[in-house]
């Protein structure tokens, strides 16, 4: 009876969100500050239905903050939702709820101390977080497993916040511990928390060891859906020792196949194919093929939009391992009743099952296809059957024969497809089919699309020697040439050309006129260009045009939707997320700053520690910099050597001006260039795609700064990247360039490339400052190699000043033969603070300064520095008074490595 009393009164809540009174906000007060409990609580109720529909309650907050001091749950979970909405605009008088928070922390009832602390971890103010650590450092060991299961999710919510007082207070190792914990939901809740931390982090925080191997396994029979699928996620991020254990892995993880939540079959279909890399036995991998078809198939027996998103994950599943579904083919063969989008993924997934066993079903299917009322779904049937052709050899003519039964239905639309079609496969297989072209100049008049015309002008220009009348059907294209767009005026362009090379007597005029027209009225530059490139090779050199123009074409492949093998292995470990809907990896979609790891980079170098015992001829430095010095006049650059007893030192090359002022075409001074990225790839290197930045820092992060543009007619989307070994052992952190957005044709993107340093990626019989490096076009597959100059000063490890007993020790220590030395002339400032700091900033340390005893004028500047791959550096700069050079010497125990530090002070302080 209470029951039933309790769920009508909470039907009859509509009725709060009903009013439309004005200025009822003074009523509500009144409301709020009444004693009984009641009225007070449906005070409250109003005050979330306003917040709700978006009116402006936080003028209540006081009132409704005092309402928190209540025994009643459901009043206390209303006075919570209202804190979590408006405590980020309201932080001190959110602070007046800390005690009530940590009181119920407390409390015996269980779900108060769970609420307690979901609160505190929703509230995103960093005053309330320093009184959370407490309550949830016990609620993380609370003897009720949902308070914990609660504190588990707080744990990933502070860590959002604060990752430093996460780390520091031992929340992630209690986290680790959760995972043993006895009840799965708490488990369940650990692993989603940790995995939540390591997407923020970058960090692997799981640490998965053979004990937890088995308390994952264990807990998946037992926890929630949603539970099962955090814990499939994780081991999917795991790595099995050998084929054993992968396969121990998998016969856990199958019965999860028939689960009715289709995300946790999705997961486990992720976990088993991420294991079957590592299976050995030929006769389990033909199993487990086998074993994965059934609940694919059984997906695809849902809701469109679920049928949508399981097709574009079996898209992936089959371009990796496409026997598992060979012989269902026939389930995804579409249905009159179909959305289209589930259509067009069908179609996609047919093509890639499609085989000489089974290609005259997939025709008769691809021919229905194309005989419905959906134009563009018509369309990419036909274009299906020409595909189909490019992928099999032997059944190329089959799926000509159906092509051509298209062409004699005469609809306009298939007949202009097929064309396109055809000229593709002709280029496959050329010299094979030329049979049908007859049949196809038969439908000239069919023709208005751009793409269907520059293909027929393409067929008649390749193979005029076999059309009697090649002549006049080009010149009835060329009747518009001005009309037309400019891929069908660079077809006629190329047509007519050919065709002169091969009937010359006949064709003068017309390839004289088509020249013209394209050099002379035509205002499209590739137009222009092209035609420019014809008439001089036509005109000195008609052989040479010959072998230019008729050479053998190159055979075309079907990759048109296919993924790069680096981009595919991702999106696999991503099954079941957006990524595997998008077909991207989350850096392409995702805008998420991580925590970076390694603290924080921008420390303050100004203030340094004085340096105690210290030998009397060294000064400690001072503790803030002094006024810079207006630089003196350079020198005669005779006299700089023998004044500072440099003599028999090579003297440095003048830096270069990073712009300068120059001449314009009309003869005047121009105003000096603004600074721009320096060039790494040009676009002739390219292939279309050109390439500007450097290597650098950004908020601590190692990366190139990019500025990446296209030429290109195709839209660039992203670039696989390979280094080569190299001495700092840089590598990437990512094997694919992922761009903010496609790039069309005359535009760039900025692009920030992350890297690292990886101990194996490190040459050590090489020393240079070049990364010699490859990319790959998706796209294309046009691969370019060049070459990026390292910034060694990006590589520097912030480390602490070196002690002057140590750094002198050290210097002794090492032969005088390792040192290397270079004189740097025209410095910008010989100010020693300045020069301090500005290395300081690149991580290059100060350690002491110290006057040349019987040398007035003279002072020696000593630092230190270690790069990321523990090379250390002992850095000594000289200077003269009155001077603007300086002498660098540098010494550690490899000169090569000292050689590539004493460029790189050099180009610090010039």
């Amino acid at each position: 009876m209470q029951r039933a009393m309790k769920k009508k009164q909470a039907g009859n809540d509509a009725k709060f969100f009903t009013t439309n009174r004005k200025g009822e906000n003074h009523e509500l007060r009144e409301e709020l500050r009444n004693p009984a409990r009641d009225r007070k609580r449906d005070a409250v109720k109003k005050v979330i239905a306003n917040m709700t529909v978006g009116k402006d309650v936080s003028t209540l907050f006081t009132d409704v903050v005092n309402c928190i001091q209540t025994d009643n749950l459901e009043l206390k979970k209303l006075v919570y939702l209202y804190l979590i909405n408006y405590a980020k605009s309201q932080p001190d008088l959110a602070m007046l709820a800390v005690n009530t928070f940590v009181k119920d922390a407390n409390d015996p009832n269980p779900l108060i101390r769970a609420l307690a602390i979901r609160t505190m971890g929703c509230i995103r103010v960093s005053t309330i977080t320093e009184y959370l650590c407490e309550p949830l450092s016990r609620c993380l060991r609370d003897e009720d497993p949902y308070v914990r299961k609660t504190a588990a999710v707080c744990v990933a919510k502070l860590y959002d916040i604060s990752p430093e007082l996460v780390e520091d207070r031992g929340f992630l190792d209690v986290l680790r511990d959760l995972i043993c914990d006895a009840n799965p939901t708490v488990v369940a809740n650990a692993v989603a928390a940790l995995n939540e931390i390591a997407d923020n982090s970058g960090k692997d925080v799981m640490m998965i060891t053979a004990a937890v191997l088995q308390k994952l396994l264990a807990a998946l029979n037992e926890c929630t859906e949603w539970g099962q699928v955090f814990i499939l996620d994780s081991l999917a991020k795991y790595i099995p020792q050998d084929g054993r254990e992968a396969e121990g892995i998998i016969e856990r993880v199958s019965p999860r196949l028939q689960h009715a939540n289709s995300a946790v079959v999705m997961s486990a279909v992720k976990v088993i194919l991420k294991y079957m890399d590592s299976v050995t036995n030929q006769e389990t991998t033909r199993a487990l093929t086998r074993k994965l078809a059934a609940p694919l198939v059984t997906l695809l027996n849902s809701e469109p939009e679920l049928q949508y998103v399981a097709l574009r994950n079996i898209n992936l599943v089959v371009q990796k391992r496409p026997r598992i579904l060979e012989h269902e083919i026939k389930v995804f063969f579409c249905k009159y009743n179909d959305p289209i989008y589930v259509k067009m993924e069908k179609l996609e997934i047919i093509i890639r099952l499609a085989s000489e066993r089974n290609i005259d079903q997939v025709l008769l299917e691809f021919k229905e296809y194309a005989t419905e009322v959906d134009v563009e779904f018509v369309r990419r049937a036909v274009r299906a059957i020409g595909r189909c052709a490019i992928k099999l050899e032997r059944a190329a003519e089959r799926c000509i024969n159906v092509l051509l039964d298209l062409i004699q239905t005469k609809v306009n639309y298939v007949v202009q497809e097929a064309i396109v079609v055809i000229k593709d496969i002709f280029r496959k297989y050329p010299n094979r089919y030329e049979t049908i072209i007859a049949t196809l100049c038969e439908n000239l008049e069919e023709l208005d699309e751009p793409d269907a015309k520059a293909s027929m002008v393409w067929i008649i220009g390749e193979y005029n020697e076999l059309i009697e009348n090649a002549d006049e059907l080009l010149e009835s294209f060329l009747e518009t040439f001005h009309d037309e767009t400019a891929q069908v005026q660079l077809q006629l362009l190329t047509a007519t050309v050919k065709l002169f090379l091969k009937q010359p007597d006949t064709t003068q005029d017309m390839v004289q006129r088509v020249l013209s027209m394209a050099t002379e009225d035509s205002d499209n530059p590739d137009l222009r260009d092209r035609g420019y490139v014809y008439w001089r090779l036509l005109s000195s050199d008609p052989e040479a045009a010959r072998a230019v123009v008729l050479s053998e074409k190159p055979e075309i492949a079907d990759d048109t939707f296919s993924l790069e093998p680096t981009l595919l292995e991702d999106l696999m470990s991503q099954l079941a997320t957006l990524s595997s809907i998008y077909h991207k990896p989350p850096e392409a979609f995702v805008m998420k700053s991580l925590a970076q790891v390694g603290g924080d980079e921008e420390e303050d170098y100004e203030e340094e520690e004085a340096i105690e015992g210290a030998p009397q001829e060294f000064d400690s430095p001072a503790s803030g910099s002094a006024p810079a010095a207006p630089a003196p006049a350079a020198p005669a650059a005779s006299s700089g050597g023998d004044l500072l007893d440099f003599l028999g030192d090579d003297p440095a090359p003048a830096p270069a001006a990073s712009g300068g002022g120059g001449f314009d075409m009309l003869g005047d001074l121009s105003s000096p260039a603004a600074p721009s990225k320096p060039t790494i790839v040009t676009s002739d290197v390219g292939h279309g795609v050109f390439i500007n930045g450097s290597m650098t820092k950004i908020n601590g992060q190692f990366c190139l700064d990019l500025e990446v543009g296209n030429t290109s007619s195709t839209p660039l989307q992203s670039l696989a990247v390979q280094f080569n070994k190299n001495t700092f052992g840089i590598c990437t952190t990512h094997p694919t360039m992922n761009l903010p957005s496609p790039i069309s044709n005359g535009s760039s993107v900025p692009v920030q490339y992350n890297l690292a340093c990886s101990p194996q990626m490190v040459n050590p019989s090489e020393a240079s400052l070049k990364l010699q490096a490859a990319i790959k076009n998706p796209v294309t597959n046009a691969v370019f190699y060049f070459t990026i100059p390292i910034n060694m000063e990006c590589l520097m490890a912030q480390t602490p000043a070196m002690d002057i007993n140590t750094l002198v020790a050290q210097w002794k220590s090492i032969d005088d033969s390792l040192e290397v030395s270079v004189v740097v002339n025209d410095l910008p400032t010989v100010d020693i603070e300045a020069i301090k700091s500005k290395l300081a900033a690149h991580s290059i340390a100060f350690v002491a300064q110290r006057e040349v005893p019987g040398q007035e004028g003279q002072s020696v500047v000593y630092f230190s520095c270690k790069t990321v791959t523990n090379a250390s550096f002992l850095v000594e700069l000289k200077f003269k008074r009155g001077m603007n050079v300086s002498k660098v010497t540098v010494k550690s125990p490899s000169k090569a490595l000292s050689e590539l530090c004493k460029i790189t002070v050099a180009k610090l302080i010039a």
